[in-house]
């Protein structure tokens, strides 16, 4: 089967949207339908969700618990699979026909897959006015193939620097670093000051990955992006340009001591748990950090001096330095799960009460327009302002690429900040691993 298109790399995320393993069948034996569920006619589906602890896995237990009571005859059973092997464990799920019928949707060439394979529900009629007008058309964009929608949109997440405020005051850092140089004498300073300069959660590969990420955001121009979405070959030389800028950095010992064995999210000691415990200055990161960081604290409440700022320019690249990074995280029905029930709890997840709810169980900018007003820290407002003032948003390569392909790279990036590898072999690991699929 010919590979789907995966269509434009910066889908215009901030054109439109004003924001700123056990079984898993369903009740029904498989087969999607309309039927309305009641006590004559129930409807049990499984949701599978990477909010394991904390606030985030209240949020969903309450959400649950609240859906199920307005809808007699239904009953969802939550599922919660850690972050770094939800991809996996779904794609082993999906491919086994035995899909959970509600799960985290990432979007880009890994929701194109799922696509093509015909393991997802298309809710485009079935998304209410209510959703469209809280949530607006763009939102859509990126979680649709073709005009049609596979996924509700929960919340936009561009990535950026979070960093501790306190830290960079104590250090003599008195303005947030807006090019590589100021980011190298920053780093310099905290490094003196007696804390980590970056945190890095390099065990989890994807995060270490993320600066690769960055750097090939500034050093490509926006259509090498978009043509690279459609070839998935990195056949410019602005890829080479933004591993030797990776590697550069690393060398600069930037990264806390032992970062390719911590974790990313995972107890205090992970990089979300440095920063949360003043011992690193900031981490490269996207927004669902905020929250991620309140559940390490040591009082698990939000970070008081958390501060933002975005990635920072690089002299010589081809790319806006202004251009965002980020995912969209929604939420999918898989194809056999029972159509208005599933499709009426995502509308649900879309409203503005449970995305008021979202926000502040993730400390994140929920996606419904309405909801943003209950948006207060001053970071969240940065992230926001950064997104707004962004000419163009790319979803995070390895979402962008397709599983296949960004495993690849993110194994690779990973290699090269071991010393195990070059630069050179990033750029063979995604033609070859393009090349096989």
């Amino acid at each position: 089967m010919a590979r789907m298109n995966r269509g434009a790399a910066l889908a215009a995320l901030g054109a439109s949207i004003a924001l700123v393993v056990s079984g898993c069948s369903s009740s029904d034996g498989g087969s999607s339908d309309d039927t309305t569920a009641d006590a004559n006619n129930p409807v049990t589906m499984t949701l599978w969700t990477n909010a394991t602890t904390g606030p985030g896995a209240q949020f969903f237990t309450d959400t649950v618990k609240s859906f199920d009571e307005a809808n007699p005859g239904v009953t969802i059973k939550i599922q919660t699979v850690q972050n770094e092997d939800l991809d996996g464990k779904l794609q082993t799920a999906l491919n086994s026909g035995d899909a959970p019928d509600i799960f985290l949707q990432r979007g880009g060439g890994k929701m194109a897959a799922m696509v093509e394979a015909g393991q997802l529900m298309d809710i485009t009629d079935s998304v209410s006015d209510e959703t469209k007008a809280g949530v607006g058309e763009g939102s859509f964009k990126a979680e649709s193939i073709d005009d049609k929608v596979y996924a509700m949109p929960v919340s936009v997440l561009p990535g950026g620097f979070f960093y501790s405020k306190d830290l960079y005051k104590d250090a003599g850092i008195t303005e947030t670093p807006t090019t590589l140089d100021q980011l190298n004498a920053a780093n310099t300073k905290l490094k003196a000051s007696g804390v980590e300069a970056i945190a890095l959660g390099g065990k989890d590969a994807w995060p270490a990955a993320h600066w690769y990420y960055w750097f090939a955001l500034r050093e490509c121009s926006e259509d090498t992006l978009n043509s690279t979405a459609k070839s998935l070959q990195f056949e410019d030389d602005c890829w080479t340009k933004a591993g030797d800028d990776l590697k550069a950095f690393k060398d600069t010992g930037a990264f806390n001591k032992g970062f390719l064995t911590t974790a990313a999210q995972q107890g205090a000691g992970s990089s979300a748990g440095l920063v949360a415990n003043h011992k690193a200055g900031a981490e490269l990161m996207g927004a669902w950090d905020p929250g991620v960081i309140a559940s390490l604290t040591p009082d698990e409440k939000p970070l008081p001096d958390l501060g933002f700022y975005p990635f920072i320019s690089v002299p010589g690249g081809q790319g806006d330095p202004k251009a965002i990074m980020g995912g969209v995280d929604g939420y999918s029905c898989s194809a056999k799960a029972p159509k208005k029930a599933c499709t009426d709890f995502l509308n649900y997840l879309a409203s503005k009460d449970v995305q008021e709810a979202y926000y502040k169980a993730f400390n994140a900018p929920p996606v419904n327009k309405d909801a943003q007003a209950v948006v207060t820290e001053d970071y969240l407002k940065a992230v926001i302002a950064a997104f707004n003032e962004a000419p163009y948003v790319s979803q995070w390569l390895d979402t962008l690429y397709g599983q296949n392909v960004g495993n690849a790279l993110n194994t690779a990036v990973v290699n090269l900040l071991a010393d195990k590898g070059s630069v050179a072999d990033i750029i063979t690991a995604v033609n070859n691993a393009s090349a096989k699929g």
